[in-house]
């Protein structure tokens, strides 16, 4: 099964009852978007926003860290989401933070759970309505069943730095990974995990917003030898670790792991060991 749908897909099963539908859009703060006020002014109908700041735990240091399974249980059912709900979720950009969410309903048990491929970007060049209409959704019943195997933590990540059955991908650009300019966060070091590899993220996804034909993706994993690896995927603040994450079990159907804090956390912790 496909962990994407088609916005045609979508667009045929707007009145599908089980269908619930999440605007995820998120920007760095340096983009100076305000992606709820752009969810206001235009989204797919019956689509809720899904705000990955502040659904998350706020008690830990970096940014939108994973949230406690009851919290994010609450806020679900708040979207009327049900156990027997399809989950579609997309974002303005084309495959960015949506896979983030994705990835959260992954860990908290949910798995019928979908990317829109080609995000608001593709829905809208298809001329494909929008409205600033927005729904109040009837409680749903969703129940969080944490999926411990898809995160992991810095500990764990420092304990396997040597391990020959992992490999931690790297989902930042070339020039952050080694270090050649500064980190958008302030007080991060520059560089990456000793022993891991670079996988831009960006190098997934065409221009459109889509993500790149299955072949394609495959060529480019093949290159890592992957082959009975235990993959860990990274990244600045966990955002972009998750479009690794998806294209691996959409592709080759590897389930990875998560390293929730990412470069935000190891960045700023002076103890943990560095490579540039």
């Amino acid at each position: 099964m496909s962990e994407l749908v088609s916005t045609n897909w979508v667009y045929k099963n707007l009145n599908n009852k089980k269908l619930v539908i999440l605007d995820c859009s998120w920007h760095l703060p340096s983009e100076k978007r305000n992606a709820l006020k752009d969810y206001q002014n235009s989204h797919i109908k019956k689509s809720l926003f899904f705000d990955i700041d502040k659904i998350a735990n706020k008690k830990l240091n970096p940014p939108h860290m994973a949230p406690r399974p009851r919290f994010f249980e609450k806020k679900m059912q708040l979207f009327g989401v049900n156990s027997s709900s399809i989950v579609v979720v997309y974002d303005t950009i084309g495959i960015f933070s949506s896979a983030r969410v994705w990835w959260l309903f992954k860990y908290f048990g949910h798995d019928k759970v979908f990317v829109m491929n080609g995000g608001l970007l593709k829905w809208k060049k298809e001329k494909k309505p929008t409205t600033e209409i927005i729904i109040k959704p009837k409680k749903g019943n969703f129940k969080s069943k944490l999926n411990n195997t898809l995160k992991v933590n810095y500990k764990f990540v420092l304990k396997n730095i040597n391990n020959k059955k992992f490999i931690i991908l790297d989902a930042r650009n070339k020039k952050r990974f080694h270090g050649e300019i500064n980190e958008p966060r302030p007080k991060l070091r520059s560089g990456h995990i000793p022993k891991s590899k670079n996988l831009f993220w960006g190098n997934l996804i065409s221009n459109h917003g889509t993500i790149l034909p299955r072949n394609k993706i495959i060529k480019k994993l093949n290159l890592y030898n992957l082959n009975k690896k235990k993959v860990i995927t990274s990244c600045g603040s966990g955002v972009t670790a998750c479009i690794l994450s998806l294209a691996l079990l959409h592709c080759k159907n590897i389930h990875s792991q998560v390293y929730d804090g990412s470069w935000a956390e190891w960045g700023l912790n002076s103890k943990l060991p560095i490579e540039k």
